[in-house]
């Protein structure tokens, strides 16, 4: 008799456990970067050497084509949501300025 008492408790309450168990999947979308690729940008640099470097930009600014903007976000299956933005601007086919997230190195404003 005792056994029955604790089977079917146990029974019971194994659907409510699977709940718990759901898998989320992570999602990234737009532009992975790395601090180690932004230390490597240096001011003049062509647009085709940073495009090398990081890739396409996942938005350019519909009025002005000298900026490129790259974007990153990643929502994990749990935890917190990670945003990261990269803002790249050009003047007469070299870069002037980099702002956003990631630290820029030192040796940006020395140039090529």
């Amino acid at each position: 008799m005792q056994l029955k008492t604790l089977i079917l408790p146990l029974i019971l309450a194994l659907p409510l456990t699977g709940c718990g168990l759901v898998y989320k999947v992570d999602i990234p979308q737009g532009n992975y970067i790395e601090e180690k690729q932004v230390a490597q940008l240096r001011q003049g640099m062509s647009k085709e050497q940073v495009r090398f470097l990081l890739g396409n930009p996942m938005s350019l600014d519909g009025f002005n084509h000298d900026k490129w903007i790259y974007l990153y976000y990643f929502k994990p299956g749990r935890g917190d949501v990670e945003q990261k933005q990269l803002t790249l601007d050009f003047s007469n086919d070299a870069l002037v300025s980099v702002q956003g997230d990631f630290p820029v190195s030192e040796d940006f404003h020395r140039g090529l």
